[in-house]
Parts: structure tokens; sequence; C-alpha cells
């Protein structure tokens, strides 16, 4: 209880209005405070409990994806009662797709409550979403199943989920054409490398091909970055033949 102590105090130090923020987002008073001190600390901090064991939201991540993914898979189940395992499947990860829940994460200004060594600004897009469902996984530790499907159905399901629309939402663009591509007996390549130019971090930059020709280029700080970026691109210019052949 010492460490958590040390960091509740340097948390008051940094930012008196950690717990009126968080509460804020909550719509409710937490119980166990040291459990949303955990959600919002980077691995950078290097801090360890009395056991060793390092404080920080990777473990708590770990739960709240379960969680997203349990009450979300229930409620499509009780919404679509038509739709078999490959159609749940598919709109479960629609709705805790990684872009859905990064989004959700920036517009409830996550990244502000986080105690980082590292600057905000050398975070990846990622850090919303990770920071998101470590809440979620404090909230369901700290108040039980319950209280952590109300904030997932007041914050995801009731104003960001509709059947129609997520039925036609597109998860990853990159599947999408290697799908038509195979289906349509056209040639594809991916032809992925760095390109870090004046960037101090790392780049990789992309030339797709179908049929031996360059139909879309894309640039990102990773390859599945660049090839989804790509694979979006590619998706537009050939979306009329690809709509009318699924």
């Amino acid at each position: 209880m010492k460490f958590i102590r040390n960091i509740l105090n340097s948390r008051s130090d940094k930012d008196g209005n950690f717990f009126l923020q968080l509460r804020t987002i909550l719509g409710f008073k937490p119980n166990s405070k040291s459990l949303y001190i955990k959600a919002f600390t980077h691995r950078s901090m290097n801090i360890k409990d009395e056991k060793g064991n390092a404080i920080n939201y990777e473990r708590l991540e770990f739960v709240g994806d379960a969680m997203l993914g349990a009450v979300v898979a229930a409620y499509l189940f009780d919404q679509v009662p038509h739709g078999d395992e490959g159609y749940l499947t598919k709109m479960r990860s629609k709705v805790v797709s990684r872009e859905h829940l990064n989004e959700l994460g920036k517009n409830l200004g996550l990244v502000d409550l986080l105690q980082s060594r590292i600057p905000i600004a050398n975070f990846g897009s990622n850090i919303h979403g990770n920071l998101f469902e470590a809440l979620v996984g404090a909230i369901y530790l700290d108040k039980g199943y319950t209280i952590c499907e109300k904030f997932i159905y007041t914050r995801i399901i009731n104003p960001h989920v509709d059947i129609e629309t997520l039925e036609g939402k597109v998860i990853s663009y990159k599947s999408l054409l290697i799908e038509w591509c195979q289906k349509e007996k056209h040639t594809f390549d991916y032809n992925v490398y760095e390109d870090t130019g004046k960037n101090e971090l790392t780049h990789f930059s992309v030339k797709l091909s179908v049929n031996d020709k360059v139909v879309a280029k894309a640039r990102a700080t990773s390859k599945k970055k660049a090839e989804e970026k790509a694979s979006k691109r590619a998706f537009f210019a050939f979306q009329k033949q690809m709509t009318n052949t699924r």
C-alpha cells in the first residue's frame, strides 16, 4: 500500500483534478482508487509493488478487452436473433475495433490523465484505445459486472451501435480488397519498404499493385497501417467494380 500511496501523492501534486475528472467520466465515485491510478500509469514510470509486480495499465487493458467483448456479444445475441456465429463475430469486431476504441478514448480525453515519462506527442493513436480498455477493466474489478455493463452501454452501445450502419461498415479494406482480387482472379502485391525520410520515427511506404499495375501508394508508422491506407485508396478506386461483384 505504501507504493500506491506514493503514486496517489504524486498524482495529487501533479494534478489535483485527477479523481474529479475521472468521476465525471465514470458517472460514479470509485471505490478502489488504486485500480484507476494503475489504469492511467504507463510502464515507462517503472513502478513496482512490494512483491515486485509492475504497476501499469497493461493487465487492466487485458481485462477490459474481455469485458467489452462479452458485453457487446451479449447485446448482439439479443438484438440480432437471426445472426449466426460468423455474423455475430464480425459485428462484434466492428463495435470494438481498434479504430473505434481509439476514437472513444480520445473523445473522453483519457490521455490527459496518463502518467508517463514518455511525452504524449510520441504515442501513437492506439494509446487512446488502450486506456479505454484499461478503464473498463478497472471499472469491472472495482464495481462488478453490472456497473461495468452500464458504462459500456452508456459510452459505446447506446450512442454508437446501430445494426444497419454496422452491417455496411468496413473493418479492413485490405481484407476486402484481397477477397475481391481472389474472387475475380486478379493478382495483387503489397511492396512495402522503410521510408524514414526526415522523420525521427521509422515510417513505411507501400505500393499496392493489382494485375502488375500500381493502383495506390501510402505511408505510415507501421507496415500494417501503410497497407491498410493503400488498400482503402484502392478500394475507392475500384469501388464500382467491387460493389457490383459483392
